[in-house]
């Protein structure tokens, strides 16, 4: 009998557990959430209606309204150019950060050499210098020297090498790539290259989902580095660019067209998040399968 109330109290104390862990995941995921559907919500009303009541929970009638007065703020807006240059730059830097990292990170875990650990140090020593340190002397070298200005080049190229995810996945590897598997794929007479591509990668699939989000949403918002490159060409004009024009508005100041500006930027990070989030959940439940 006593075993018997040992184990029901113990069953409760998990259940409340439970029951804690998933009332906090309510409360962050309404954190999280709160804001966007605010955001939304204020796109599709009125100015006037913002400054009277600036939080809502009830739509308005004026999204097609204020889309039209952006176009009247900022004469430069146009939704399918910006989003046609922010998708090349994006999904072209988010393609060779996560290829390219990966192929690093497996370098650094399958292989030995003698300067593995000091080329991880060095890769860590990079990580921790920020983008505004060196921007002078990038801008220097890709308009003055390269003559690269209004070129999407000097946005794409550099994102081979991003030691942040090289960071994230080696430190995946290490606890979830065996690496049994790279010696059974030698002994049946794989390449590297093949083993990678075939055996690696389909086996990092969770890693680089969540690090393609990243990824894609900091080259989507990155106006500070567009901004320094695409300096004169309007044909190459962005969201981030497009939309800090809106805001940056300071004669007629429109809030529902400033909202709807930005909601409209952020339609594309939502959808890849979308696609890429199933990624990241079957990863997480195969992880948790041991045979």
């Amino acid at each position: 009998m006593e075993n018997v109330g040992v184990k029901d109290n113990y069953i409760f104390m998990q259940r409340l557990k439970s029951a804690g862990c998933f009332v906090v995941c309510i409360l962050l995921t309404l954190v999280c959430l709160i804001p966007l559907f605010l955001m939304i919500v204020n796109a599709t009303r009125g100015h006037n209606d913002i400054l009277s009541s600036p939080v809502s929970l009830i739509p308005g009638s004026n999204f097609v309204d204020n889309v039209k007065n952006i176009t009247t703020q900022s004469p430069q807006w146009d939704i399918l150019l910006g989003y046609r240059n922010s998708l090349i730059i994006a999904v072209g830097t988010t393609i060779l950060t996560v290829f390219f990292s990966a192929m690093t990170s497996y370098g650094l875990t399958v292989y030995q050499f003698k300067v593995r650990d000091t080329a991880y140090t060095i890769i860590l020593a990079v990580m921790m210098v920020p983008i505004q340190v060196v921007s002078t002397g990038f801008v220097q070298f890709m308009v003055g020297t390269l003559k690269l200005a209004d070129s999407f080049i000097p946005l794409l190229l550099p994102a081979i090498a991003a030691p942040a995810v090289v960071f994230y996945m080696r430190q995946y590897m290490k606890s979830s790539f065996p690496l049994d598997i790279v010696e059974a794929a030698r002994i049946d007479g794989c390449g590297e290259f093949r083993t990678f591509i075939s055996i690696a990668l389909p086996m990092m699939k969770p890693a680089i989902a969540v690090q393609a989000i990243f990824a894609f949403v900091q080259n989507w918002n990155n106006y500070y580095t567009q901004n320094m490159i695409l300096i004169s060409n309007d044909k190459k004009i962005t969201m981030p660019m497009m939309v800090q024009k809106v805001l940056g508005q300071d004669k007629k100041i429109d809030l529902g067209a400033q909202y709807a500006a930005v909601a409209l930027s952020v339609i594309p990070i939502i959808v890849i998040y979308i696609v890429l989030s199933k990624f990241i959940v079957g990863g997480v439940a195969l992880g948790g399968v041991k045979e």
